[in-house]
């Protein structure tokens, strides 16, 4: 599975952005794609993730009523789209493919085993 991420870019706070991954490959194994981010000298952090079958969505605490994880089948590409940012919302954003099929682990960075090249969001105050 190959992912491609995009949309990235600087914004001031309040803006908003949306990310898109396209994936390509083995798609049909899909579980679920997620979005995780990074900011300069912190761990990797759970952001969303959506179940490809059905469409079930879940969010981290701080981005929830913000963000919203979306996908369209038919491009195999999933979207985030980014309202009232935050300077913390500051970060290197990666999409990521998981077909370990477990829901208890959907938000857990080992259950994704396909990661695209990661986008910068930058927010300033």
């Amino acid at each position: 599975v190959q992912l491609q991420a995009s949309g990235g870019g600087l914004v001031q706070a309040g803006g908003s952005l949306r990310l898109s991954c396209a994936a390509s490959g083995r798609t049909f194994s899909t579980y679920a794609m997620g979005w995780f981010r990074q900011a300069p000298g912190k761990e990797r952090e759970f952001v969303a993730a959506i179940k490809w079958s059905g469409g079930s969505t879940y969010y981290a605490d701080s981005v929830k009523g913000r963000f919203t994880v979306s996908r369209d089948n038919a491009k195999t590409t999933v979207y985030l789209q980014m309202n009232s940012l935050k300077p913390e919302d500051t970060a290197v954003y990666y999409c990521a493919h998981n077909m370990r099929g477990i829901l208890s682990t959907i938000m857990t960075f080992s259950s994704y085993g396909y990661w695209g090249q990661g986008t910068l969001v930058t927010v300033s105050s």
